[in-house]
């Protein structure tokens, strides 16, 4: 490629970006990243999806601040400089969920709140948006938010339906009657040991299928 030809937006290197992180580079199954969400939000679908969504929207905005910003932040005053950025999204979306979604925003509790410290996020800026430009590093951002949110979905499906009988609220057992099959909702399904037992499982099923992610010693 010239030095005059413009790389195309949605090229093979930057759909990369988007779908790495839904598989081989996964920031939950594959990094370990971002587990204690993962624990403390997948009780219900719903907050599970706005959760999802909110670090989406922060890590790939927050992507592009920092990275039109490289070029005039002080090394030495880096992390600073992101995290004034990172909090700034995190008390807007808080704001927004507490004026139109208050319900979820009180299921989510301090967890809204508690994305500033979210490994993924800051482990984006350091890795990718302090070196690359800003439309690599929002497709960088959507690509490691959607793969976070996939994970807290899976696991909120699965953890409501057995747990509560329900999906998003919606009476999925009783109306399958299941429950005058003798079916009985499993309460270990809404503690935090289920949520962490299920990625586990989900883990293990990637690496099952993918040898290229168990490491070689």
């Amino acid at each position: 490629m010239s030095a005059t030809e413009k790389e195309p937006l949605f090229s093979a290197k930057n759909i990369k970006l988007l779908t790495g992180p839904l598989g081989k580079n996964n920031p939950i199954t594959v990094q370990v990243l971002g587990i204690c969400s993962a624990l403390a939000v997948t009780v219900k679908l719903k907050p599970a999806l706005v959760m999802a969504l909110s670090v989406t929207v922060v890590v790939a905005v927050s992507n592009v601040v920092i990275s039109a910003l490289r070029s005039h932040i002080p090394d030495r005053i880096r992390i600073i400089v992101q995290l004034v950025v990172i909090a700034t999204l995190v008390i807007i979306v808080d704001q927004l969920l507490k004026a139109y979604a208050f319900d979820v925003s009180k299921q989510l509790s301090i967890f809204v709140g508690l994305i500033i410290t979210n490994c993924i996020i800051m482990g984006r800026l350091e890795a990718f948006a302090l070196s690359n430009k800003p439309w690599q590093s929002f497709l960088d951002g959507v690509g490691n938010g959607a793969g976070y949110g996939i994970i807290l979905i899976v696991v909120a499906f699965f953890r409501e339906l057995l747990g509560s009988g329900s999906i998003m609220g919606y009476p999925v057992i009783q109306k399958l009657g299941l429950y005058s099959a003798g079916y009985e909702n499993n309460g270990m399904m809404i503690l935090p040991p289920m949520a962490l037992i299920l990625v586990g499982l989900i883990i293990w099923f990637q690496r099952s299928r993918d040898k290229s992610l168990i490491e070689k010693k």
